[in-house]
């Protein structure tokens, strides 16, 4: 019966030890370095702006991508110490994602995937970057022509039958 209880206590230490250690270490790293990039909105298109907030820069810093410039980010006031800065992207970026590297006094951070840049539409008539119909496009725009016609002839057909009588 002791050596159950004793096993249980000890366990029970063991867990309380464990669960706190990790709380210590993230607790101590606090402050070190910059941290949780966050890029809104996280899908864009070329020439829009985007905007940055980076937790633990309290003197800011810069951030660049190979999607924008270098662009400055500058303290926000709070509790996460928190910078920020807004990019606009490059009209020649290319589709895809991209990655954003800030450095907040000598110290980087880099998210591989901070944001996502979409290719841009050609506007005007059509808006499609493909060109010339397709032979689906010419079989369903034939289709519904032949589908006019007939409903047109039967129809007229009816009206002329309703005048005889």
């Amino acid at each position: 019966m002791r050596t159950t209880r004793a096993l249980a206590a000890a366990g029970a230490a063991v867990a309380a030890l464990g669960l706190a250690a990790p709380t210590a270490v993230a607790r101590d790293g606090m402050g070190v370095g910059p941290s949780n990039i966050v890029a809104l909105p996280s899908v864009i298109a070329r020439g829009g702006q985007l905007t940055v907030t980076v937790d633990n820069c309290p003197t800011g810093g810069t951030m660049t991508s190979d999607a924008f410039p270098s662009t400055t980010l500058t303290p926000v006031h709070g509790a996460n110490q928190t910078a920020k800065g807004t990019a606009t992207i490059n009209n020649n970026a290319r589709p895809g994602s991209h990655s954003i590297t800030v450095n907040c006094n000598g110290r980087t951070l880099t998210n591989p995937a901070a944001f996502t840049v979409i290719g841009g539409v050609q506007g005007g008539i059509g808006g499609s970057t493909s060109t010339g119909a397709t032979p689906t496009d010419i079989a369903i725009g034939g289709g519904l022509v032949a589908a006019a016609v007939v409903g047109g002839g039967v129809f007229w057909m009816r009206r002329r039958s309703e005048k005889r009588i």
